[in-house]
């Protein structure tokens, strides 16, 4: 074993201890993370404007601080883009990171130096928590790919601009940056496309180790890798063992990737968002992601059910329940206060506070009160595959409310890697899952409000050509499970549908 895997393990064992310190006080950490936040930020311009200094508990926050979305919080956020100090946080950020809006264009999240390095470490501890588990550390002596926006950024007011990932390859540590890939003008490549076809060949006689990124975008990389070099991803690359992926679940695509890789590897999921890095999975034996209570960020949930309510309860870290559907509210030491993040999560352990990702709050479908929310669906299809040789590539789903002919039903869009033998069977299969995770659809069903859903084949490289058309290819962007209208399912590649 080499000297830097020896130093791992070393170095895992005494961040495990260090974590296991905070994450057996979770409501002691939460409570001092909160009032430091509170203290640091009272003399702010949105301190002030809320009365942080009469606040001294939850009850005030919640009482003094609404809950904001993006939208909301961009009067204040408008203010620091122009290079105007203290209005969210002290001083100005560092960086913003630029994402996607769905209603407001470009967003920009800020990035602050209390802030920024909890993303680093996070990503760093997540893997520290493998070895430490695990034992297996030889990876650290062979290349690491981590598939990301570009690197470069632009500057205004003093502050620079880019997207999370490419700020994030600023703060690659020295003692990675020889082992890392691909290389930085290759990351710089704008054009997705372009760029895997570079990182194809950069990558193609190296050592990989480690293999991270988005699983529908590391999937394009492994089919590129396969057809240049005919080989199976696990054959070309033989001590490729760890995979790191985020942003959506892999179950759905597990199948296919063990189908590219040629055999099972590991897997670490991680939680990280522009706002923040909220979890990561630190047991490959235990369901969910470790919720990381004291990086910075004070955690708010309001059960999903409840949220569009008038006033709805907000709960702290010790009122949670396993297994109920969380909206995803924070505060933050990079300026976010009471801020709604868009993302609904679920607790599968309370010692300690481990989640899951279940969907958007905006991501539903819920055209007749069913309220279908990404999890279910994402269950129901790994189970129908289960046991299978089916392999998917994408899929998503959304409510016809006006067939042709019939009653509403929801409307599968896969991209199959590889069809079942029996569509009908594989759709029953699918809706018996969802009937078993849903009342209120098992209740349409049978109540012949909603026929049983149906299955529309999206041809090869289809959900491709569609993120490709809304400048959305690579990176960080996904394509949503499920949507409440049909926006998606109308701009995909036509394709036949099966009456099934």
């Amino acid at each position: 074993m080499s000297i830097k895997a020896v130093a791992a393990k070393i170095f895992a064992k005494s961040i495990v201890h260090k974590t296991q310190k905070w994450a057996s006080n979770p409501v002691a950490t939460q409570q001092k993370v909160f009032a430091g936040l509170i203290a640091q930020a009272k003399d702010t311009q949105f301190g002030k404007d809320h009365a942080f200094e009469k606040i001294k508990t939850h009850a005030d926050f919640a009482q003094q601080v609404p809950i904001r979305d993006y939208e909301a919080l961009k009067p204040y956020v408008d203010r620091v883009v122009k290079g105007e100090p203290d209005v969210l946080w002290k001083g100005k950020p560092l960086y913003f990171a630029k994402t996607s809006g769905t209603t407001s264009g470009v967003k920009y999240i800020p990035l602050t130096k209390e802030s920024m390095p909890s993303h680093i470490e996070a990503a760093r501890n997540a893997i520290l928590h493998y070895i430490a588990q695990t034992g297996k550390a030889d990876f650290v002596n062979g290349k690491m790919i981590f598939l990301q926006g570009s690197p470069m950024l632009e500057k205004k007011h003093g502050i620079k601009f880019g997207r999370l990932s490419g700020i994030v390859a600023h703060f690659v540590p020295k003692y990675l940056q020889k082992n890392r890939l691909p290389s930085w003008d290759t990351n710089c490549i704008e054009d997705w496309e372009t760029k895997v076809d570079v990182i194809v060949w950069e990558t193609l006689n190296e050592n990989m180790t480690v293999i991270s990124g988005i699983p529908s975008w590391v999937q394009m990389y492994f089919e590129k890798l396969r057809q240049q070099s005919g080989k199976a991803v696990g054959e070309l690359f033989p001590n490729f063992n760890l995979f790191i992926y985020g942003g959506v679940n892999y179950e759905p695509y597990r199948a296919k990737f063990e189908n590219l890789i040629g055999r099972k590897v590991d897997s670490i999921e991680l939680f990280p968002a522009s706002e923040g890095f909220f979890a990561y999975q630190d047991s490959q034996n235990e369901k969910g992601m470790l919720l990381l209570l004291n990086s910075g960020i004070f955690y708010e949930f309001i059960k999903s059910d409840e949220f569009f309510t008038e006033n709805p309860k907000r709960y702290t870290i010790g009122e949670v329940s396993v297994g109920v559907n969380y909206v995803l509210i924070i505060s933050s030491n990079a300026g976010l206060w009471g801020y709604n993040i868009g993302d609904t999560v679920q607790f599968t352990a309370t010692k300690p506070y481990r989640v899951i990702v279940s969907g958007r709050i905006k991501h539903f479908i819920s055209a007749f009160g069913e309220h279908v929310i990404a999890s279910e669906v994402e269950t129901a299809l790994q189970q129908a595959i289960a046991g299978t040789n089916i392999r998917i590539n994408e899929f998503t789903v959304a409510p016809q409310i006006t067939p042709d002919a019939g009653l509403p039903y929801h409307e599968w869009f896969i991209e199959f890697e590889n069809e079942p033998a029996d569509l009908q069977a594989f759709a029953a299969a699918i809706d018996a899952a969802m009937v078993k995770q849903n009342t209120y659809y098992d209740d349409l069903i049978s109540g012949n409000v909603l026929q049983r859903l149906k299955i529309t084949n999206v041809p090869k490289d289809g959900f491709r050509q569609y993120m490709k058309s809304i400048g959305k290819l690579g990176g960080q962007n996904k394509i949503p499970r499920l949507s409440n209208d049909r926006n998606i399912a109308d701009a995909l590649p036509k394709a036949r549908k099966n009456e099934n």
